[in-house]
C-alpha cells in the first residue's frame, strides 16, 4: 500500500537558505561574543544569572520586535547582575497535534500553512532581532533537522518535555555547538532528563539531513524543570528547594560535566496561571541564597512574557497577547526583572 502522504513543494536545504538569505555584517560578531558569555555563566566562571524571556510563541513580527527593544533597554539596566536570552519561540508543539503550530508553519496566523515561507519568516525575525537589539536569542527544537536553518543566529536552544526522550533530539543536542536545556517529560521523570543530558554530553554517530554526522557532544547540555503532570492529569511542580536538591544529587551520582538548572516558572510549575511565574521566581531566589549547592546549581529562570496580560485565541488579533499560552504582560515582567535584580547574588 502507497504512503497516504503528500509532497506538497520541496523545501531548501540549510546550506541553500543561508546563501539566499546570509547573514548581515556584525551578525557572527555578536554572536560569538553572547556564545562565550553565556558558556561562561553555565561553566561558572560568570556569576551573572540567566534570565530566559519571552513570548510563549512569536507570532507577529511587529509585536516580537517591540518586546525585544522593550527588554534590551531593561537588558541594559541590569546587566551586572542578570544575562537575558530572549525567548524567540517559532515553532510549537501542539499536545493534540492540531492549532497554530508557530510561524514557521504560519508566517501570518490567520492563514493556512506555507512551510518555505515559515523558514523564510524565521530566519528573518531572528536576524532582525540580532540587528536592532544585539540579542541572540532562544529557540524550541521542536524539529531536529530544522535546527540548521537557524544555526547561525541562535544562543541557546530548549528540547522540551515531548521530545526529551526521542534519540534525534538528544544526538541533534549533542553537536548543536550552543547549550542545550533538557526538559523533564511531562510525566515527571527525571531520568528521561538526566539520561537525555548524557546522551547530549557525549559524541554521537546518527543520521541527520540524509548524512552520517558525528559530533564531538555538548558539555552545555543541562537541566530544565518544567513541572510535570500525574496520570490524573493535575498539574505538580518540581522547582521546590527539595526538588533542586535531588537534582543536585543526580548531577554528582552521574558525574555529568558543568550541573546547571534552569527553572521554567510557567507549565506544570504554575499550573499555567502566568501571575504564579512572579512568586515561583522569588521563591527559586530564596532557595539559592539559603544553600550555596543549590546557588552554584540554579544558573536561571525561564518565564512567559510579552506585550500584553494573558492570552487569546490563535484567531484573535490583539497587539502583543499571545495566541498560545497566557503570559505575564510587559508592565508586570520589567518590574519582576528589577525586583529580581535587587535579590540575585
Amino acid at each position: 500500500m502507497e504512503m497516504q502522504m503528500k509532497k506538497v513543494q520541496e523545501l531548501p536545504t540549510p546550506e541553500e537558505m543561508k546563501k539566499l538569505y546570509p547573514l548581515p555584517e556584525g551578525i557572527r560578531e555578536i554572536k560569538e561574543k553572547r556564545d562565550e558569555e553565556i558558556k561562561a555563566v553555565l561553566e561558572g566562571r560568570d556569576s551573572r544569572f540567566l534570565l530566559i524571556i519571552g513570548p510563549c510563541s512569536a507570532d507577529r513580527e511587529d509585536a516580537v520586535l517591540d518586546y525585544m527593544k522593550r527588554l534590551a533597554r531593561v537588558q541594559e539596566e541590569v546587566k551586572d547582575r542578570f544575562l537575558i536570552i530572549p525567548r524567540v519561540y517559532t515553532n510549537k508543539p501542539r499536545t493534540k497535534g492540531l492549532g497554530y503550530k508557530g510561524m514557521l508553519h504560519q508566517p501570518d496566523p490567520h492563514k493556512g500553512e506555507d512551510l518555505y515561507a515559515g523558514i523564510v519568516a524565521i530566519r528573518e525575525l531572528h536576524t532582525r532581532v540580532v540587528l536592532e537589539t544585539g540579542f541572540t536569542c532562544a529557540e524550541e527544537m521542536l524539529y531536529p533537522e530544522n535546527h540548521a536553518y537557524l544555526s547561525d543566529l541562535l544562543a541557546y536552544v530548549a528540547v522540551g518535555a515531548r521530545s526529551v526522550e526521542d534519540q534525534q533530539h538528544r544526538m541533534t543536542a549533542s553537536g548543536i555547538g550552543i547549550p542545550a536545556g533538557m526538559k523533564n517529560p511531562t510525566s515527571g521523570d527525571l531520568s528521561v532528563m538526566m539520561n537525555a543530558i548524557m546522551a547530549a554530553q557525549n559524541p554521537q554517530t546518527f543520521i541527520y539531513r540524509g548524512w552520517e554526522a558525528q559530533t564531538t557532544g555538548n558539555e552545555l547540555a543541562h537541566v530544565i524543570l518544567r513541572g510535570y503532570q500525574d496520570k490524573f492529569g493535575n498539574a505538580h511542580p518540581n522547582y521546590h528547594y527539595e526538588d533542586l536538591m535531588h537534582v543536585n544529587d543526580l548531577y554528582e551520582s552521574m558525574k555529568l560535566k558543568n550541573p546547571a538548572v534552569i527553572v521554567d516558572c510557567n507549565h506544570c510549575n504554575s499550573g499555567k496561571q502566568y501571575m504564579e511565574q512572579i512568586r515561583i521566581a522569588k521563591d527559586v531566589m530564596h532557595s539559592r541564597h539559603v544553600n550555596p549547592r543549590i546557588h552554584d546549581l540554579v544558573k536561571g529562570l525561564m518565564i512567559e512574557s510579552y506585550l500584553l496580560d494573558g492570552n487569546q485565541p490563535s484567531s484573535g488579533d490583539v497587539y502583543g497577547l499571545s495566541i498560545t499560552d497566557a503570559c505575564l504582560g510587559w508592565d508586570k515582567s520589567e518590574k519582576l526583572i528589577k525586583e529580581l535584580a535587587e535579590i540575585v547574588d
